[in-house]
């Protein structure tokens, strides 16, 4: 009972922002290669940044073959850095301004080998970078009302503005900033629930060699989230397609990055649900019976335990999280 109540505290430092060390992987680690930046994984960080007006800072593109479109501030996290480190290089580079990063918005993920990072920062000195000052970074910055017209290089950014003035507007959660935590692979650590019509609520816990929330290393041939999946058949592998594993976001994520293909790996701490799928149909099309939803489906490897979380409080939280999904979202673009 003593490990189950350690894993409450967990889950509950979890959501207040904190990380843990990543000590064992449980899942995957046989199937990837340590991250090693510009060899297996790809970082990219993204810089929402408004000014009083509520006009967002936009960058002139230098590079040919999107020459003189306007972006979001962004590029590509270099050996040797951490994402926030990155994130103000960037910034600097290619609008002029030194900023400082308030939140992690959204995570945006293509498996392992690509991620980008979006966060939401604030200006705190430096000056707007001018046509006369155009390098191969950028042409130039500007401050844009979102509304007048400007040759955009992608409209994926307009989601990524639009969930920047929803937290500035109303937070839905702490701020959320990387954990200096050292990882060597791209990894998952799951959060994974299973809730009932009564507000229930159980937690996947993996047992051996002591318990802890499993940990899925992220494969080349998968989005990062497909690490609940991973876990989800490894543990009850008959239920696994009567269910949906849904991953709802991201409590916290670590990262060192000081020393190439030694730290460049992420571990992103993530709330996942498992939902029964609806009912069935036969050939002849009549319903089948529904399973039981009122009970966690049957642990089928003994390496995992499902234990229904004692603490009114942690169970409240997680409900809360799942029902206004108060966390940034894991998005994947595949």
């Amino acid at each position: 009972m003593e490990a189950m109540e350690a894993m409450e505290e967990q889950v509950e430092r979890l959501l207040q922002g904190e990380g843990a060390e990543v000590t064992v992987v449980d899942v995957g680690l046989d199937q990837c290669k340590p991250a090693t930046l510009r060899k297996t994984v790809t970082y990219i960080v993204c810089a929402v940044i408004f000014n009083d007006k509520e006009e967002v800072l936009m960058v002139q593109e230098a590079k040919p073959e999107c020459y003189k479109q306007w972006y979001l501030p962004a590029g590509r996290v270099e050996a040797g850095e951490t994402l926030e480190e990155a994130l103000k290089r960037e910034v600097k580079e290619e609008a002029g301004f030194d900023c400082e990063p308030a939140s992690l918005l959204l995570v945006q993920e293509q498996g392992p080998q690509w991620i980008r990072f979006i966060f939401l920062a604030s200006v705190t000195g430096g000056q707007m970078k001018t046509l006369s000052e155009a390098d191969e970074e950028s042409l130039q910055a500007c401050w844009w009302d979102r509304h007048s017209p400007l040759n955009l290089r992608g409209r994926d950014i307009l989601r990524l503005i639009e969930s920047g003035l929803k937290y500035r507007g109303d937070p839905g959660y702490p701020p959320v900033r990387p954990i200096d935590l050292s990882c060597r692979h791209v990894v998952q650590r799951l959060v994974l629930i299973y809730t009932n019509s009564q507000d229930q609520v159980w937690l996947l816990v993996f047992r051996v060699p002591f318990a802890h929330l499993p940990v899925a290393a992220a494969i080349q041939t998968h989005t990062v989230s497909w690490g609940g999946n991973m876990v989800v058949q490894d543990a009850l592998p008959s239920s696994y397609y009567e269910h949906d594993v849904n991953t709802l976001g991201v409590f916290s994520l670590q990262h060192n990055g000081q020393q190439n293909g030694g730290t460049d790996g992420v571990c992103l701490n993530t709330l996942v649900r498992l939902v029964p799928e609806p009912p069935q149909r036969d050939e002849d099309g009549l319903k089948l019976p529904p399973p039981d939803t009122e009970r966690p489906p049957q642990i089928e490897n003994p390496r995992y335990v499902w234990h229904e979380i004692q603490s009114i409080e942690l169970k409240d939280k997680l409900l809360l999280k799942i029902k206004n999904t108060a966390i940034p979202p894991l998005q994947s673009l595949y």
